[in-house]
């Protein structure tokens, strides 16, 4: 899938350094990343999938939750994770997406094939579905709401987690949940809040996936939110390629690059790496289950940096 097709591609910015940082130490205690874009081509030399997950595992990353957008990525992601034992797979409507396919007329349609999509092996979550304030203007929103509720549903109805996209929008994403109900298993990807709504979550028995931007020095917001979160709800995820870790800011972002992340928080917790990957691994097969079950297809030739067709993913 090209990265402009994504809606949340990448921006890109003269003079940016566009090569991969270099592999990190690997962690004793392996992790899972909670939230990935691997079908979004970046970098001077983008990587396929497998390589992403190649280099992921070679670091301590044990496998990753590949995160739909739209119903091509979702489609993707559901297909993929089907024949790739390191990936499971999320599908949704992303907020931003919400009002064009309502604009279109196939919102209804597009919220139907993500519930199909739901019911198939390996797809482990609804997401990422939410509210976001800061790039759907006031038109837009109703929308959002409507299809966010939707995801809800079908997050419910088939018994998987709840991925959440969040911006700008922390009343009302909260709001939603308690009025609607939240799933069981419902995760705030990207946590993006203060201490306070981490209390407000931690009441609720709700996650929060903590991701590169937590090593920024001016997330102080976030390091104060993991300070007061119990460590039983605690996630990490990278959300590649956006929010590349400290020290690498802004060069593209990778599974393989988690490890930076869970050692900043350990870091900031003052606890050790190890009991921190420990607890994080544990938090996130309750969440989603274990990634060992075999693939449910054989091995194909899909490319992250390839446009797939309706007809190749169905």
């Amino acid at each position: 899938m090209a990265s402009e097709a994504h809606p949340r591609a990448r921006e890109q910015t003269s003079g940016r350094d566009l090569s991969y940082p270099p592999l990190p130490e690997p962690l004793i205690v392996g992790v899972y990343d909670n939230h990935t874009h691997l079908e979004i081509s970046d970098g001077d030399n983008p990587l396929d999938y497998r390589e992403h997950l190649d280099r992921a595992s070679s670091v301590g990353v044990r496998g990753v939750i590949q995160v739909g957008g739209d119903l091509e990525t979702s489609r993707w992601s559901a297909e993929t994770a089907a024949a790739e034992p390191r990936l499971l797979a999320a599908v949704a409507i992303h907020p931003n997406e919400a009002p064009v396919y309502e604009a279109a007329g196939t919102l209804d349609d597009a919220l139907a094939e993500i519930a199909e999509l739901a019911g198939r092996p390996r797809v482990v979550a609804v997401g990422e579905t939410g509210l976001d304030f800061f790039r759907t203007p006031e038109e837009g929103r109703a929308a959002q709401f409507r299809s966010f509720e939707a995801h809800i549903e079908i997050a419910k109805e088939n018994g998987l987690a709840l991925q959440i996209h969040d911006r700008d929008a922390h009343f009302d994403v909260i709001r939603t949940l308690l009025r609607v109900g939240a799933p069981e298993r419902t995760v705030f990807h990207c946590y993006s809040g203060d201490a306070e709504m981490a209390r407000v979550c931690a009441d609720n028995g709700w996650y929060l996936s903590f991701a590169g931007n937590v090593t920024f020095k001016n997330a102080d917001n976030l390091r104060a939110a993991l300070a007061v979160a119990p460590r039983r709800l605690l996630l990490a995820e990278t959300d590649a390629p956006f929010l590349t870790p400290m020290p690498y800011r802004g060069r593209p972002n990778a599974p393989y690059l988690l490890p930076h992340t869970i050692r900043a928080m350990a870091a900031y917790l003052e606890t050790d790496t190890t009991v921190l990957a420990a607890q994080i691994s544990s938090n996130t097969e309750l969440v989603y289950g274990r990634w060992d079950a075999e693939p449910v297809t054989a091995p194909h030739e899909l490319h992250n940096g390839a446009e797939p067709s309706h007809g190749d993913l169905a």
